[in-house]
């Protein structure tokens, strides 16, 4: 099978939305290891939502497995770093190293398009099989907790007092 990157486009949102819900909030038979429907009820993302991350530096890339989008993943320049969020793998398709993939492709992609080493990502603080995840990829826990940001619409929090745990990474930059 073949798998490649692109930038998504506005046309993807739908099919993005889609994708993220079933890796973060899916149904019971369905659940990868990475979900959260433990934690967090309701829409992880709407088609909108999705929308309004093309914006200036911003990025929504995809990993296409055939003609199928897998995964995805959303790259946000800040000042000083660039913020990885919703980054989601197609439940059926998870263990195939597809996270793995499309998170050295978005930094390289924030390197190459926003000229950063610095990157950021939010982890629901329970989810330490998460946390390990991205340690094992040069990320460090930071000790920065913040609440669960109820009003941005993605979800409602089951479990009370919910965290989200902040990690870095500093990359090397390339060698020419």
């Amino acid at each position: 099978m073949k798998t490649s990157f692109r930038s998504a486009s506005e046309l993807d949102a739908g099919k993005i939305s889609i994708l993220v819900n079933r890796a973060y909030r899916p149904s019971a038979h369905e659940r990868g290891w990475t979900h959260e429907a433990n934690l967090v009820s309701g829409q992880r993302t709407t088609e909108e939502q999705v929308l309004s991350l093309f914006c200036s530096r911003s990025s929504v890339l995809v990993l296409i497995q055939d003609t199928n989008i897998v995964a995805c993943v959303h790259v946000q320049c800040e000042e000083y770093s660039a913020v990885i969020g919703m980054l989601a793998t197609d439940p059926g398709c998870q263990m195939q190293g597809f996270g793995k993939q499309i998170l050295n492709y978005a930094e390289q992609f924030a390197f190459e398009h926003f000229a950063t080493t610095t990157f950021k990502i939010s982890v629901l603080s329970p989810r330490t099989e998460l946390i390990a995840f991205y340690e094992r990829r040069g990320y460090a826990r930071t000790g920065e907790m913040v609440g669960y940001p109820v009003s941005a619409g993605i979800g409602e929090p089951i479990v009370h007092g919910l965290q989200v745990e902040i990690l870095t990474k500093q990359m090397e930059k390339p060698s020419s």
